[in-house]
Parts: structure tokens; C-alpha cells; sequence
């Protein structure tokens, strides 16, 4: 698989269509136990509103900058209402079906301690709702998305989901299907359908092996005619299966579940904004499930945004801080403009490094938030020095620099100028130290050309690498 990066979220366009509902979180304190039952007693404090079902999944689209559309029923009554606000005000175009005589799905959780202590659901099937009217209104809007999701939660949105797979399939957009239930035959035709491990178990029977699930999957992909399979496992990850093609296993990427509400919104809504925004499938994968990995962390139903998922890439490219190469130091750069901080370049040897040396890159990064330090290559660093330079090899000089506190980001290159390296990472600050003008820094004219800014500082008097060897030798 190619190096992992985020895509141009904002170029992807989604529709999303299904089961929408609002997931209303009642907070509290809990400090005793009702005189009347043996239940806690919570003094809601605080009470929150957020999108669930294919609600969630819209909004998570949005939340990553892709366009979101969403098509589904709802009541016609004040929760519709306020889903419509929080929906439209996150960007998200909501396209609903309003039934008059059915309330609109709602799920009450009360939470206290950071905990679920019981959840009321207020929910009728829409069974008054034609299947013809969520078709038109999906006709009505379909050809401003390049992907189409189907979220069934069995609320009764997606009671004839063939009619809408269809009418997808004429259009030339890709399906993905959140499915549910016991029946994966009426998503015939889907492009993709993400079952959890359970709901694919209870469709082909348990798996006791890999070897079995693989199997079983490849005869699910053949008896629905899908291009894809991806089963979510909890703990054990994911499973991508394609006919004809190699099984991909992606390890499970959560530090700590703390909540799994909305997971399965997660997955599929990072996989169909990263495939309508152009990425091929393994890739599109994989940063579903790294984002998989962020939002069971977090409370409740939630949306990850394109930053939290930039930094889950840059920790699994090993893009934090130190050394890097210049394909992980892209990825570090654009996650640290994301979040408004500026970055600072500077190169040299540091063959020797010196108290000159840490008094000049301690200067360098107070110019900004980020320090970048470009080393020269062993070979450049022996045309520019001559004979027995380097002392100490670029990996090991390498290492050094990335210990100090002022330095984020170290890397080499392997010309005798930083120049092409400085035209790839455009720096907002190029540093260079000695006795030069601006005009003299090379690097300067590429730096300038795009508004960025060139500073000269001083060396500490008195230290030298090249004096530093020589007095070694007199010795």
C-alpha cells in the first residue's frame, strides 16, 4: 500500500440516504439512590442534541470538509426542526421526507460520570411512508454526489432498498451500504457493504477461523454480486475482501475503547468521502479504520474531523516529532498548517554539534512554532569540508539533533544545497546563521517567491566545528 495521507476531503460529494434520528444526552450528577427504587438519581445539568443514524454519517462527512447531502424521513415536528438547524449549520444539505403521522426517531441517553445509565428510544417504522416519495427526493438531488450511502438502522427508510441501489447504479455512482438485519440479499448490486462481524455471522454462520471468514466472505461477494466486502471486527480490526483479490487485515487502531456509539457511522462515512474524493479502496480502508480508532475514544455519537485525522496519519507514518523522511515530513507539515502554526527551516552539517550550534537552533525555532533541520548527506557534507569530514555519520548526527528541545523535525538531503528540499516543504521561515546578507542565504529567491520570510542570525563567538577538529589534532 502507498504511504498513507489524508485526502482533498473538500473535492468529495456525498449522499447520504436512510435512517435519521436525533440522539438527544441528558448530564448529570448522580450523589444517591431514589428513596422510591434502587436507581441513582440524576440532576440533569446539561442537556445536548446531536444527529444520529445516517444523520451522523452526514455530518461526519462534513466534518472532514466533503459536501454532504441527506435524504430520509422524519416526523414533521420540532425534533425534525432541530435536526434540520444543527444539520444545515454544519453544511450538510438535508433533503427530508416529513411523515406528519410519525414522530421522528429519538434516542434519550442519560449519562452521568461519563456514563450510560439508560437510554429511552420514542420511534414508530414510518410505516405510513410511500417508497416512491424517498425516491423522489432522492431523484431530485443524486447527480451532485459521486457516492451514494444507504445507512438502514431497520427503521423503515430503506424498506425497498433495490428501488434506490437501481436507480444509483444508472446514474454511475458508487454504492456503499451500511446494512442491517438478517436479509443482505435485498442490497444486491451494492458496490460495498460494511457488516460488523456479528451481523455478517448471523447472515453465513460462525467463523472459527480467518481462513473460514475469508471463505464465507467470497461466497457472500458472489451470491450478492459486490465488488466489495468490508467486515468490522471490534478488537480484531477489519477485513477487506474483493473478488479475485488478496484479503487485506487492518489491526484494530484504538488506545482505549471508551465509547462504540456510532462507529459504524464513522467507518463508513471516512471510506465514502475518501473514495468520492478520488483515493482507491485499500487506502480509503485504512483511514477508516484509523478514524475508527479516534471516535471509539470519545463519548457518545460523534463526528472526527479532517485534523484529528491528519494527526492519527501522521502518528502512523511516524510523523510526530524527529526524524523523518521527506515524504513523513510533508505529511507532519501539512497537519501543523492545519492547525495555524508556523514553521521554520534551517540546514547545515552539525558534523561536531556544539554550545553555537544549540544557542542558534534555540533562536531559530523562537521564530516560530516548528523547527525543521535539514542535514547534509555524508557524501555532501565531504565535498563541502574535504578530507575526514564527516566525524560522525548523517544517522548519528541525525539522532542528536532530534534530542534537543528547539528541534521538531530532522531530515537529510543529498545535494550540497537545501534548495530543491526548500521549494517541496515551502517553510514560512528559512534561518540561516553566519555572517551573510539575505540576499546571500541560499534558498532566499524560492522562500520570498511565495511570501515567505528569510532571517540571518548570529553564531556564538567562539565555536567552531572545523576549530573544534583542529584543536583535536594539535592534541
Amino acid at each position: 500500500m502507498k504511504l498513507l495521507t489524508t485526502p482533498r476531503f473538500d473535492q468529495a460529494k456525498v449522499l447520504v440516504i436512510g435512517d435519521i434520528m436525533l440522539d438527544r444526552y441528558w448530564h448529570g450528577a448522580t450523589s444517591r439512590i431514589s428513596p422510591e427504587a434502587p436507581v441513582p438519581v440524576v440532576k440533569v445539568g446539561q442537556i445536548e442534541d446531536r444527529p444520529g443514524g445516517a444523520g451522523n454519517v452526514a455530518l461526519n462527512i462534513a466534518s472532514l470538509g466533503g459536501a454532504a447531502f441527506l435524504a430520509g424521513p422524519t416526523g414533521n415536528d420540532e425534533s425534525a426542526d432541530i435536526l434540520t438547524n444543527r444539520l444545515t449549520a454544519a453544511g450538510v444539505h438535508c433533503a427530508f421526507t416529513r411523515v406528519s403521522d410519525e414522530p421522528t426517531i429519538t434516542k434519550l441517553r442519560v449519562i452521568s460520570q461519563h456514563q450510560q445509565l439508560i437510554r429511552l428510544d420514542f420511534e414508530e417504522a414510518f410505516n405510513s411512508l410511500e417508497p416512491g416519495q424517498l425516491v423522489q427526493e432522492v431523484e431530485a438531488i443524486i447527480d451532485q454526489a459521486e457516492v451514494v450511502v444507504l445507512s438502514d438502522y431497520k427503521k423503515g427508510a430503506l424498506k425497498n432498498p433495490q428501488q434506490l441501489i437501481q436507480l444509483a447504479k444508472t446514474k454511475g455512482k458508487a454504492i456503499l451500504v451500511d446494512p442491517k438485519g438478517s436479509d443482505f440479499s435485498q442490497y444486491r448490486g451494492a458496490t460495498l457493504i460494511t457488516p460488523n462481524l456479528n451481523e455478517f455471522e448471523a447472515v453465513m454462520g460462525i467463523c472459527k477461523d480467518e481462513a473460514e471468514l475469508v471463505a464465507k466472505g467470497q461466497q457472500l461477494l458472489k451470491a450478492l454480486e459486490l465488488e466489495a466486502l468490508l467486515i468490522t471486527r471490534g478488537e480484531h480490526g477489519m477485513t477487506l475482501l474483493r473478488p479475485d483479490q488478496p484479503e487485506l487485515h487492518l489491526p484494530a487502531r484504538a488506545r482505549e475503547v471508551f465509547d462504540v456509539t456510532g462507529a459504524g457511522d464513522t467507518v463508513i462515512s471516512v471510506l465514502a468521502a475518501s473514495l468520492a474524493a478520488g483515493e482507491k479502496l485499500p487506502t480509503a480502508v485504512a483511514l477508516a479504520n484509523l478514524a475508527a480508532g479516534i471516535v471509539v475514544g470519545k463519548l457518545g455519537t460523534a463526528a472526527i474531523s479532517a485534523p484529528e485525522l491528519r494527526r492519527a496519519v501522521s502518528a502512523e507514518q511516524g510523523a510526530g516529532r524527529g526524524v523523518m523522511t521527506a515524504s513523513q515530513l510533508l505529511i507532519a507539515i501539512e497537519d501543523a498548517k492545519a492547525q495555524g502554526e508556523k514553521i521554520v527551516f534551517t540546514n547545515g552539517c552539525f558534523d561536531i554539534l556544539h554550545a553555537g550550534h544549540v544557542g542558534y537552533l534555540e533562536q531559530a525555532r523562537a521564530h516560530g512554532d516548528r523547527l525543521i533541520v535539514a542535514v547534509n548527506s555524508d557524501e555532501s557534507v565531504h565535498r563541502l569540508k574535504g578530507e575526514g569530514r564527516p566525524v560522525n555519520p548523517v544517522d548519528r548526527r541525525m539522532t542528536v539533533l532530534a534530542g534537543l528541545e528547539a528541534v521538531d523535525w530532522v531530515v537529510s538531503f543529498a545535494e550540497d544545497t537545501p534548495e530543491a528540499l526548500l521549494a517541496l516543504v515551502k517553510p514560512d521561515v528559512l534561518v540561516k546563521g553566519g555572517d551573510y546578507s539575505v540576499k546571500q542565504v541560499v534558498g532566499a529567491p524560492i522562500v520570498e517567491s511565495y511570501g515567505g520570510e528569510v532571517a540571518v542570525l548570529d553564531f556564538l563567538d567562539n565555536c567552531s566545528t572545523t576549530a573544534i577538529v583542529e584543536k583535536i589534532k594539535e592534541q
